[in-house]
This record gives C-alpha cells, sequence and structure tokens, in this order.
C-alpha cells in the first residue's frame, strides 16, 4: 500500500514500541518479553532407544533456565502423550482460540 511497508528485517523494527503496545494490550496485559515456546522435532535414535534418554531430554528442556516464566510451551505429537504428561504437558484448554494452516502432506508434495 502506498506509504506503507511490512518489513521482517529486526533492524526495521523498534522492539521498545512493539513491546510497550503488546503488553498493554487487553490480550497480553503485563506479559514479559519472552511468553512461548514451541517444541518441536524431537527425537532419539532407533539404536538408543529405551535408556530413558527421551525422559532426560524432555527434563532437561522445560527446566532450562531460558524458558522458566514462559505463559504457554506447545507441542504437537502422535504418539508420545505419556512422555510430555510427565512434565506438565496437557491437552488445549480452550482449543478454540487457536489457529492454524495446516497442510500435513507438504513435504511430499513439493517431491511431485
Amino acid at each position: 500500500m502506498k506509504g506503507y511497508r511490512i518489513s521482517t528485517n529486526h533492524e526495521d523494527l523498534d522492539f521498545e514500541v512493539i513491546y510497550q503496545f503488546i503488553s498493554q494490550s487487553y490480550w497480553a496485559m503485563g506479559i514479559p518479553r519472552a511468553t512461548f515456546a514451541y517444541l518441536a522435532d524431537v527425537f532419539v535414535v532407533e539404536a538408543h532407544r529405551g535408556k530413558g534418554l527421551s525422559k532426560w531430554l524432555v527434563e532437561s528442556i522445560v527446566s532450562h533456565p531460558d524458558l522458566q516464566g514462559l505463559r504457554r510451551m506447545v507441542l504437537a505429537t502422535r504418539d508420545a502423550h505419556g512422555l510430555y504428561a510427565q512434565y506438565g504437558f496437557k491437552g488445549i484448554e480452550n482449543p478454540e482460540i487457536l489457529m492454524q494452516i495446516w497442510q500435513p502432506d507438504i513435504y511430499s508434495e513439493q517431491k511431485a
């Protein structure tokens, strides 16, 4: 649009202005500067499974000092709910507030 531009360049963004606006908003009043984590692509190579490494890995992640005080940490799993539940993960509360663009076959479609 004429007279405007959108940028993803960090040098173009005034973090203090952004933070001040968001921290005063109805959806994030008083929010600290770090609030969200997405845990993706966690795995243990098959030859090393059954040794407790996945538990050690998840425990190390959720207890990491840089991740304390987050408002939300999420992940997606098809078959490891029991593992993650041991470390405080549970089903999404109020799933109606979350939205996604989900393309489960995107990687296989790109090869075609």
